[in-house]
């Protein structure tokens, strides 16, 4: 299944700083000749961090699909701070090398959003989850099912970015944020939800299936 998508390869967040990075690099190159290697090689660094590819969405209505690309550091049972229950947590890494547009893990309503200033600690570790700036997403899917997804600031990123709030709807694999440079993603499921992802896997936005919420009814 494949999802709308109204953006170029290139994030439109990654617009101004690709455009200042090439007039300077044109400016030092007319100048100074090819002194201006380190500059262009900056303005390739920030066109591969800020691709946006299309994905293909699995057609499976019960996938919970990765918000993010990057690599899986956590599964397991931990409390979910937003919802305040018992869940099975997922969290994705995401390094300066990854692409950093962030998905919908599921079908469902923004029941809540709720943002929280925080530290940079390394995006990698566990107490980053809690101790970072953090945006937090409770979604709520048509059969009921509560999935929380957070994206979390990390050692280098300083710009958390969210483009919906309670009440709009998303689609599976919906762009609907973006974290600029590095970071990590935590996903909050159901305790009888099946997880697939496994540690130390590398997995893809709207792409990768990290579990699959049981059919209700």
């Amino acid at each position: 299944m494949k999802t709308p998508y109204p953006h170029p390869l290139i994030a439109r967040e990654g617009w101004p700083f690709l455009g200042i990075s090439l007039l300077v690099s044109l400016a030092a190159a007319f100048f100074v000749g090819w002194w201006s290697l380190p500059l262009w090689l900056a303005a390739l660094f920030i066109l591969q961090f800020f691709r946006d590819p299309p994905r293909e969405v699995p057609d499976d209505p019960q996938a919970v699909v990765s918000p993010a690309d990057g690599r899986v550091v956590s599964v397991g049972r931990a409390q979910d701070p937003y919802l305040k229950r018992e869940a099975l947590k997922v969290s994705v890494f995401m390094n300066v090398f990854n692409v950093h547009s962030n998905r919908a893990p599921v079908d469902g309503t923004v029941k809540e959003r709720w943002y929280f200033p925080g530290r940079f600690l390394n995006a990698a570790l566990d107490k980053a989850s809690l101790e970072n700036e953090r945006n937090a997403l409770w979604l709520r899917t048509a059969d009921g099912r509560d999935v929380t997804c957070v994206q979390v600031a990390g050692l280098l990123a300083r710009r958390i970015l969210c483009y919906v709030e309670a009440g709009a709807g998303l689609a599976r694999g919906q762009r609907f944020g973006f974290i600029r440079f590095g970071s990590r993603v935590d996903v909050y499921l159901p305790l009888d939800a099946e997880v697939k992802a496994a540690i130390g896997e590398k997995v893809y936005a709207a792409q990768t299936i990290l579990a699959r919420l049981p059919r209700h009814g």
